[in-house]
């Protein structure tokens, strides 16, 4: 489990309670009554003459006026949510999903929230777009304690048929689910491939995204390796901790041709960026001035897309007591890459991921996480050593699959080497020693 920082919760006093307020302040009014009068006693002072009156309306004005600010500063947040959530584009995404074909929910106190990350904003999407970015989080019951697991986009599964007939089930990569039928085929693929509910659906446009990021003055990350980047304007990111801006920071979590490991290094530092964005907004006060605050939820406003039922207020009361160390990342739990054709595809661990999957729909994380014998072990941050790249002909594979151990969670912290290789979808070879995912030894197929 990652470590629990003392840092104050993801939205302090953002949406509270409003009675709950009321009654502390009212509480505190008491207290200055209270003393205020003690303190007049003591200096001989009658309690039933005019000074005592005084005093009395004194202490009560104080704190009535302290429950007014309040209320007006909740009030304030309050509108806030209910204007921003009623300028958020919205998908029929959980709509579109035939109901015969979703999941039961289990347990309704939880919430599970598929986040895919694109470069369009278009629910409908094209082939051009596809979500290259796929987490499923979970919320626990008891709303303290959270799970992002992410699924590598080059993950082998069965893709429904699109909901317009367009589109036939097939095996496919699951990140094309999205450029065949949009979010609703992207939440039916997930759903069919974990056998988890999802609650909501948000899609995030990472291009714009960089504004979420500058609006919090940037982020810091810790880079692994020195690497120059495949896009314009090619920036060379040095390895070791640096602060990054919303365009550097989006350059660099879209990185995987340089890394032995290809995309499951750029899942994991996708998650290191978004506990450092977590992580930001909590140590900024950027949640508790409400300057910034509108600031800063505007701009995650124009770059996310959610499903019809999404409730921004209803959810930040959620999830307002969760720190950045409540968020335990993990990723689908995967058997190594493999071939189909001339695609490199990363193969399920079937097994695990069943179990983990049906310990997040019945809400046991915690408890499979502590007792499973494929309980995840930490992360180690030691050199990735190089693989051969595969061929750009490849053939088909022969040798038997790899044998699977525990998947791995993501130390979004941590530091480390690495060398680049190169693979046809930029999956690259994975070292057994730094996967977030079950890998052991290689097959001679993967290398």
């Amino acid at each position: 489990m990652l470590a629990r920082p003392c840092s104050p919760g993801l939205l302090p006093g953002l949406l509270p309670g409003r009675a709950n307020i009321t009654h502390s302040l009212s509480h505190e009014g008491s207290h200055l009554a209270d003393l205020i009068r003690r303190r007049r006693l003591a200096g001989g002072q009658k309690q039933g003459g005019p000074m005592g009156r005084r005093w009395r309306w004194v202490a009560i004005s104080v704190a009535t006026a302290l429950v007014l600010v309040a209320a007006g500063a909740v009030t304030a947040a309050w509108l806030l949510g209910r204007s921003v959530d009623h300028n958020l584009t919205r998908t029929n995404a959980l709509a579109e999903v035939p109901s015969s074909a979703r999941p039961t929910e289990t347990v309704t106190s939880a919430l599970n929230v598929l986040l895919l990350g694109s470069d369009s904003r278009n629910p409908g999407a094209t082939a051009s777009s596809r979500s290259d970015t796929m987490m499923l989080l979970h919320l626990d019951a008891g709303h303290r304690h959270a799970y992002a697991i992410s699924i590598p986009r080059d993950t082998w599964v069965r893709i429904p048929a699109s909901a317009d007939g367009r589109h036939s089930a097939t095996m496919a990569k699951i990140n094309s689910a999205y450029a065949r039928g949009g979010a609703s085929l992207a939440v039916h693929t997930v759903e069919a491939f974990t056998g988890v509910r999802i609650d909501h659906v948000v899609v995030i446009d990472f291009a714009g995204f960089q504004q979420v990021v500058d609006a919090l003055g940037g982020v810091d990350l810790t880079v692994d390796q020195t690497i120059t980047s495949i896009f314009p304007p090619h920036r060379t990111f040095v390895q070791g901790r640096r602060h990054f801006t919303g365009a550097e920071a989006l350059d660099y979590v879209r990185q995987r041709y340089q890394f032995a490991d290809g995309d499951f290094a750029r899942e994991r530092h996708q998650q290191q960026f978004l506990q450092a964005l977590l992580d930001k907004a909590t140590a900024s006060g950027t949640l508790t001035d409400i300057s910034r605050l509108t600031g800063f939820l505007r701009a995650a406003a124009r770059t996310v897309t959610v499903d019809q039922g999404f409730d921004l207020v209803d959810v930040a009361l959620k999830v307002r007591h969760l720190r950045s160390g409540d968020i335990t990342f993990l990723s689908s739990p995967s058997a190594g890459t493999d071939w189909e054709g001339d695609q490199s595809v990363v193969r399920p661990d079937t097994a695990t991921a069943q179990a983990l999957y049906a310990a997040m729909a019945s809400d046991t994380l915690a408890q499979w996480l502590a007792t499973s014998s494929a309980s995840p072990q930490p992360m180690t941050n030691k050199p990735r050593p190089v693989t051969p790249s595969r061929s750009a002909r490849p053939t088909p594979p022969v040798a038997p699959r790899r044998t699977v151990t525990p998947p791995l969670p993501v130390n979004p912290s941590g530091t480390g080497t690495a060398s680049g290789t190169d693979s046809p979808s930029g999956t690259g070879s994975p070292s057994t020693s730094a996967l977030p995912s079950a890998l052991a030894t290689p097959s001679p197929a993967a290398t």
